[in-house]
């Protein structure tokens, strides 16, 4: 059970495996909490509070001309000085979306040489913009349903639409990246002898009749369904991962991962946490969709990358869920966010004028009506559990989108 305490996390990651992964969270919070200077007239302000640094990008934002102009890095982040023998080089199919970014600095951080590989087709370049240039960093446009041959030690592959609008938008295309993104991707670790890691998803189990899910369960899925390419393209990719485990000897390991929210999250990507906060941080009303009773379990992200990190230096080479087991129905999670940002709001000095609403719209189809994970297998042979409650992720997410409001880029 993640902390429903409000005591402040000091470093995320661990020492095991022989491999160390912490870092401090105040070093990480700068990488995506930076500050934002808007200019109205001769005044500029720093309107999210950030403080400036040593190192990192900061921008102004102009409301008269609305252009915004970013400054150039003077310094990169501190990273971990390690002795070769200790230095992975690391890819990260997908490294420039949501997941893959938050990754990608972690690793950074740590002092290993990591290599981006992104289409950009959700990703973006700006959320690791700030690592460009570094000697230990590289980013390649690239799409991973075309081969790409590299010399690795570790391969995350996280490359895959994960959010309904996006996925949904080219179904043939979904389909494509996690089957053939996934060969290409097990036949370099398979030439260049690197441990592989796919993250898989929690919708292998479809709308389940287990609950909670445990990873035995072999799930309900509709597999001529609009969230099918989606689904069974997942289902399919841990098919060929198991397989070149059994047939070639490649080393590999399957995360399937719950909801997941946190900075960076694409604003308008149709996932339900980044939907309420825009909307409540906009002043408009909030969707639910059906009576609002389906259930979901929501991790932060840096509980996600401490167990994305841990599963694949450990030794659990069978599916492992992800995620955090506290369960709400979407109407708890609506008002309990409509709370949080009325709060950030008065602490900033800008409280709405009145309270947001929430309003009821018919269900998509396929929609789960129940997901939480069974979390046994990643507490028993990773020693992982989540740290932060969903409140403190919120409040890190609000302040995030609320700077991106301030220099409208939403």
């Amino acid at each position: 059970m993640a902390s429903q305490k409000n005591e402040s996390i000091k470093t995320v990651g661990h020492n095991k495996f022989g491999f160390d992964s912490t870092v401090d969270v105040e070093t990480l919070r700068s990488l995506y909490l930076t500050p934002v200077f808007v200019k109205d007239g001769s005044k500029v302000e720093n309107v999210t509070g950030a403080p400036a640094k040593e190192y990192g990008s900061e921008s102004t934002y102009d409301k008269a001309t609305n252009a915004i102009q970013y400054t150039t890095i003077a310094k990169f982040p501190p990273v971990k000085l390690l002795p070769n023998s200790e230095r992975k080089r690391i890819l990260v199919t997908g490294g420039a979306g949501f997941v893959g970014s938050h990754l990608v600095d972690r690793l950074m951080l740590l002092g290993h040489e990591v290599t981006v590989l992104d289409n950009f087709f959700t990703g973006s370049r700006t959320t690791v913009s700030h690592w460009v240039g570094h000697p230990n960093f590289e980013m390649v446009r690239h799409d991973v349903v075309e081969p790409f041959l590299i010399e690795v030690d570790q391969i995350y592959h996280l490359a895959c639409p994960a959010s309904p609008p996006h996925y949904q938008y080219n179904a043939v295309k979904t389909i494509k990246t996690s089957f053939m993104g996934t060969l290409n991707m097990l036949g370099l670790a398979k030439r260049t002898k690197a441990r592989f890691l796919i993250t898989s998803t929690s919708e292998v189990y479809g709308d389940p009749e287990e609950h909670p899910q445990r990873e035995d369960y072999w799930g309900h899925v509709n597999c001529i369904g609009i969230r099918a390419c989606y689904d069974e393209g997942k289902r399919v990719a841990e098919t060929l991962t198991y397989g070149y485990q059994r047939q070639d000897g490649v080393d590999v390991r399957v995360a399937r991962i719950f909801n997941t929210f946190g900075p960076r999250m694409n604003p308008y990507d149709g996932r339900v946490v980044s939907n309420f906060i825009i909307q409540a941080l906009k002043g408009e009303d909030m969707t639910v969709y059906g009576d609002g009773s389906q259930t979901r379990s929501f991790q932060y992200v840096h509980d996600l990358v401490d167990g994305l990190i841990l599963l694949m230096n450990g030794d659990e080479t069978r599916p492992v869920n992800v995620g955090n087991g506290d369960e709400f129905t979407i109407l708890e999670f609506a008002e309990a966010v409509r709370d949080i940002v009325e709060k950030v709001q008065k602490d900033q000095g800008n409280p709405l004028a009145k309270r947001v609403n929430i309003i009821h719209k018919d269900l998509p189809s396929d929609d789960p009506q129940r997901r939480r994970p069974d979390t046994t297998r990643a507490k028993e042979s990773l020693g992982w559990q989540p740290q932060w409650s969903v409140k403190q992720g919120i409040e890190e997410m609000v302040l995030y989108y609320a700077s991106k409001l301030a220099k409208g880029e939403i």
